[in-house]
């Protein structure tokens, strides 16, 4: 399908293209009754019209200064498994991934900017729930009751990712009006209240994957994805995070750990015993799935933001580099960011998923089209999560390549309810779900010692939390929620500050990275551009003979480690962006930033 982002015309015939500038869109305009009005009610009592309407919510993620050009490749980093190549460089995008962003910040500072994009998205959600509401009758079952869940939940990310971005924010929940133009921030608790109960109203309105033709596709909204969402937001929202007045978990006790957690175990057991959903067997078979853009729901994937070919840089961002045009791209881009060098050697050797996400090498510049793999530095790894080489597709396009972005899997789901479990049940209502992750991860001949003896040790809470920790970094980096897990467990600062020692370690070849080869050896496979490489595993120091030639493996680490976070600054002060310092401009006086910005 992959058309969701290019709906325009009935967003168009809604006159849903709003601002919340004032001499963009005026009083006049807000209080006129007549077009959009007289519109919602065709609109909304048509499916087909009322489905160009719900696709519309998401057009604006696909703008430059979206999601597409600014949220994604900037938005998680760094951590402790996560580190952004600007961060090397002194400017705007250094200050947007190490902990230094400022209100006039160049990269972000424009009236188009993600921001805008979102609260525009929020504000079409707006019109097209009240136009279903009032014209659709949209109730469990029904066409209109799948769109009216489609709707929710879409405002629901967008509010999610703007509280993930800048901590309260303005709370809209009905279209602008007159009255309505400028609001000042709302507390996120109430905001996230709202998403927990608007969720829990969707998840009553759309099908489970593949239950309906409107839910086959993971680029559509099904019932998985909306329990494991509202999971993942009720685990957020009784997290740490930081506030006004410091780093605490809410003071709501709608928000308890014990309320959120409960229903986070809740709604991810929903989803697992609905058997709708499951892992891929092959931890490198959902990545391959993934870049060759397959989206059948029903399988890990539980939704995809849906970009077309022509928007999106997911692949163009964090994609394995490529040096030119070569045999597998037209378009030489990717290695904006990879995993820090420590995260290949934190892996167990025999865990299938450390080849996928952390790849040591590059492709050079194409020699008569074709180009060869080449290892670059132990400070430069790349995340092989995603790949052109994987694709079906030949990209051309300058800028983007259309691949989507996979916003939730059910891996998720599993740790979810191993995390909530532990924190109500004990380690052994967590242990079947973190076993089930790591079954995955390791060779079926290994599941005894890596998988039951591993799990069946941790005995106590603490050692199980511990561990689902290490299994979040072991299962998703590369897909940078790995900030917002860390800020929620409170060790975003305690995390940066183990990588900083633990780079240092493996520069200096001491502590756990004491028997980490300094020099790798690598040949060619028959094919002619793929390595073969000796040295990467610990104590490979040997030489494996004149055939291989030698390659230095013992880079300096420091920019890096400097660079993580900025010196001087503290990350558990700065979890967030600053708001942007024209929509602070714009607003009448309303809007403020927090946080010390």
């Amino acid at each position: 399908m992959k058309n969701i982002i290019k709906v325009c015309s009935v967003i168009i015939l809604m006159s849903l293209v709003v601002s919340c500038e004032e001499d963009f869109l005026g009083d006049d305009f807000l209080e006129a009754p007549a077009k959009s009005t007289l519109d919602e009610s065709t609109i909304f009592s048509t499916v087909d019209l009322a489905k160009g309407a719900v696709d519309g919510i998401l057009e604006p993620i696909g703008q430059t200064n979206s999601y597409r050009g600014r949220f994604i490749p900037y938005y998680g980093f760094n951590t402790d498994t996560e580190y952004n190549y600007s961060a090397g460089d002194e400017g705007s995008d250094a200050d947007l991934v190490y902990y230094d962003a400022k209100p006039n910040n160049s990269r972000m500072n424009t009236d188009n900017n993600v921001w805008a994009m979102m609260y525009q998205g929020i504000e079409r959600a707006n019109i097209v729930i009240r136009g279903l509401r009032n014209y659709g009758n949209p109730e469990p079952g029904t066409e209109f009751g799948q769109l009216l869940g489609a709707a929710l939940t879409y405002r629901a990310v967008y509010y999610a990712d703007l509280m993930k971005a800048w901590g309260d924010v303005p709370a809209r929940f009905e279209p602008i009006t007159s009255e309505t133009l400028y609001l000042p921030k709302t507390s996120r608790d109430t905001i996230y209240k709202r998403l927990i109960a608007d969720l829990g109203e969707a998840a009553t309105l759309v099908a489970w994957p593949n239950e309906t033709a409107a839910t086959t596709s993971v680029e559509r909204i099904n019932k998985a994805f909306v329990k494991g969402f509202r999971a993942r937001l009720a685990l957020v929202s009784a997290g740490f995070q930081q506030y006004p007045d410091g780093v605490r978990r809410s003071n709501d006790p709608d928000l308890s750990v014990q309320k959120m957690y409960q229903l986070a175990l809740e709604e991810s057991r929903d989803v697992i015993n609905s058997g709708t959903v499951s892992l891929i067997p092959s931890f490198e078979t959902l990545w391959r799935n993934y870049n060759q853009e397959i989206t059948t729901a029903g399988r890990e994937s539980l939704w995809e933001i849906p970009f077309a070919d022509g928007r999106g840089r997911v692949l163009f961002s964090f994609a394995v580099r490529h040096r030119s045009v070569d045999q597998f791209t037209g378009q030489p881009r990717g290695g904006s960011a990879g995993p820090t060098p420590t995260v290949y050697y934190d892996f167990d050797e025999d865990d299938t998923r450390r080849d996928v996400t952390a790849v040591p090498y590059q492709w050079g510049t194409a020699i008569e089209g074709i180009a060869q793999q080449e290892l670059t530095g132990i400070d430069m790894w790349y995340f092989g999560k995603y790949r052109y080489e994987w694709m079906n597709r030949y990209v051309t396009s300058t800028n983007d390549d259309g691949v989507n972005l996979m916003y939730m899997r059910y891996a998720e789901v599993l740790l979810t309810a191993a995390e909530a479990a532990n924190e109500l049940e004990g380690p052994g209502a967590a242990a079947p779900y973190l076993k089930e992750i790591r079954r995955r991860a390791f060779p079926t001949e290994l599941h005894a010692e890596k998988v039951d003896a591993y799990v069946g040790a941790l005995g106590s809470k603490d050692e199980m939390f511990n561990a689902i920790v290490e299994e979040y970094k072991f299962e998703f980096t590369g897909e940078m929620d790995r900030k917002m897990d860390l800020i929620r467990w409170n060790l975003l600062g305690e995390k940066l500050d183990e990588e900083r020692e633990e780079l240092e370690n493996l520069e200096n070849r001491t502590g756990d990275y004491a028997n980490v080869p300094t020099t790798l050896y690598y040949r060619y496979a028959d094919d002619g551009y793929t390595l073969l490489v000796y040295g990467l595993n610990r104590g490979e120091t040997g030489n494996p003979g004149p055939e291989w030639s030698a390659h230095p493996w013992d880079q300096p680490l420091d920019e890096i480690i400097n660079t993580l976070y900025k010196p001087g600054v503290d990350p558990d002060n700065r979890q967030f962006w600053p708001i942007w310092q024209v929509f602070i401009d714009a607003s009448n006086g309303m809007l403020v930033n927090d946080y010390g910005y």
